[in-house]
């Protein structure tokens, strides 16, 4: 018996039917909230450390990073039984929607700073770091993985090639 079915016996019904029918999505927010975690961390360390006076640029080089652990992540576990396009392709297709992710979750940021010009001097460094943090981690983060989870599912790993599995008992 995998960890997985181990797992799954432990989940009561209905639960466990329902996390049976939308795994991928568990799977694919898992992945999300670790790569949320390096993303934070590579944004809070080159912000505070190398690019204190470009955000921006920390927030787009951390979204980065993260996307490449995503992808690993992503094509061996979340997306692990759909297939059929050359590995290639489909990493090329993986990282063109994650390029556009990067704009996506980046521009909650770029608004706060330049549009509701929530930085200093106009305000407080303890306003500035929170509005950065809420923009950059939370709201961007949400908007560009709703868009990365629908954009994978039509265009990287499309349903025509779902491999499908049977549940475990």
């Amino acid at each position: 018996m995998t960890v997985v079915e181990a797992t799954l016996r432990r989940i009561p019904q209905p639960y466990r039917d329902k996390a049976i029918k939308h795994r991928e999505l568990i799977k694919f927010l898992m992945v999300g909230g670790t790569t949320w975690i390096i993303d934070t961390a590579v944004f809070l360390l080159l912000k505070t450390l190398v690019l204190d006076s470009k955000p921006v640029t920390a927030k787009v080089v951390a979204v980065l990073v993260a996307t490449i652990v995503s992808y690993v992540l992503n094509r061996e576990w979340s997306f692990r039984t759909r297939g059929g396009r050359e590995r290639h392709h489909e990493a090329l297709l993986f990282f063109v929607i994650s390029g556009i992710g990067v704009g996506v979750y980046s521009a909650p940021l770029w608004v706060s700073r330049y549009v509701f010009e929530l930085q200093e001097p106009l305000v407080s460094l303890v306003t500035q770091e929170f509005a950065d943090f809420v923009a950059g981690q939370i709201v961007g983060t949400l908007v560009g993985m709703a868009f990365r989870w629908w954009a994978f599912r039509r265009f990287v790993w499309p349903d025509q090639f779902v491999r499908r599995q049977t549940p475990p008992a």
